[in-house]
């Protein structure tokens, strides 16, 4: 099981900040999180979103094991 986290704006937007789900991948996971909630999982592939896989930026498709942490981050603004 994936240990899913969001941040600020995805977490008021699903109404949780921390699940967890069964995948295997992150297309999986995506998938899953899109069956549960669309409009989430058209926030979550928004512009800026970034996706860390137990605290490292991802880009692209990566396999998920046992316990895996999978943060998404929505865009960051500040000065």
């Amino acid at each position: 099981m994936a240990r899913v986290l969001l941040f600020g704006r995805l977490a008021d937007q699903a109404g949780w900040r921390e699940r967890s789900v069964e995948a295997g991948s992150l297309a999986s996971l995506r998938q899953a999180l899109a069956a549960a909630d669309p409009d989430l999982a058209e926030a979550l592939g928004g512009p800026g979103v970034q996706v860390a896989i137990d605290k490292t930026i991802v880009r692209g498709e990566a396999t998920l094991a046992a316990a895996t942490e999978v943060a998404f981050l929505p865009p960051m603004s500040g000065g």
